[in-house]
């Protein structure tokens, strides 16, 4: 094996990797080719040709722009309010111990077990009594922090050297501007990873879209995406050329975020 040019386990992983990425090539052919071809079986590999009316129909049959923007707005306001809250709360649980603080850490955790069905109707019932059904508050209010952020920045948070906060604490700097100043440009790497995290989650949601939006114009694209799926008929084309213009945003967010999402990873598994 020593002859290849590559290492010998890229023998197992490529297939494997080719294997992963069978639908989303099987969704790309489908949104170049023409409506008779995409339901034709056996299926048809290999278009005649490249429909690119697809992706227009796509834009401009339904208020594809509106998602779009939707979509973005929400994945930034949850995205940044992430970063903020879920920072504030794992330094304080990686650095401040306070009474109960073990406790409360595993109680937090705990609640990761809990899927999303269970507390949907007492999320919905509290979200209509704050008034804010049909609009994008509905989406990021119970979006504004996350367990997972904080479990996974204050493992990180954890693997800092304390003697640089102690440090700074001596020359008379604050909590809050240890945090800010100090532990923060140290996490770059997480902060990374937790914001690619939240908007893959927050981008590809759909069941509390659907469940909190009535009005079409504040549909966010994954749920707008739905319409073209009817009750005896789908358009599978545009369906498909809807889907690759929804997923191009995230594909090119996870290749930049790559490095840092493993750097990130690797490290917040080095201590418990």
């Amino acid at each position: 094996m020593r002859y290849l040019p590559f290492s010998a386990r890229h023998l197992f992983l490529a297939p494997l990797a080719l294997l992963m990425a069978t639908p989303l090539i099987w969704m790309l052919i489908t949104s170049i080719e023409k409506p008779d071809e995409a339901r034709h079986f056996p299926p048809v590999l290999i278009p005649s040709g490249i429909d690119w009316h697809n992706y227009t129909a796509a834009v401009d049959s339904v208020p594809f722009g509106a998602w779009y923007l939707n979509s973005v707005i929400v994945c930034a306001v949850v995205v940044l309010s992430n970063l903020v809250f879920c920072s504030l709360a794992a330094y304080a649980f990686a650095r401040i111990h306070f009474f109960g603080s073990n406790l409360l850490f595993i109680v937090l955790l705990a609640t990761l077990m809990v899927p999303f069905q269970v507390i949907l109707i007492p999320t919905f019932l509290i979200v209509r009594h704050l008034g804010l059904i049909d609009s994008l508050g509905a989406l990021i209010a119970p979006n504004l922090v996350n367990a997972f952020g904080i479990f996974m920045l204050r493992q990180f948070f954890r693997t800092l050297p304390v003697e640089l906060e102690e440090a700074a604490r001596i020359d008379g700097c604050s909590r809050l501007g240890v945090l800010v100043k100090i532990v923060l440009p140290l996490s770059a790497p997480a902060l990374s990873t937790l914001a690619l995290i939240m908007l893959l989650w927050t981008w590809n949601d759909f069941l509390w879209p659907l469940v909190a939006i009535n009005t079409q114009s504040h549909m966010t694209l994954q749920v707008g995406l739905s319409t073209f799926q009817g009750m005896h008929q789908t358009q599978w084309t545009i369906l498909m050329a809807g889907n690759v213009l929804g997923l191009a945003p995230m594909v090119i967010a996870f290749i930049l975020a790559q490095r840092s999402f493993v750097r990130s990873i690797a490290a917040s598994g080095l201590k418990g």
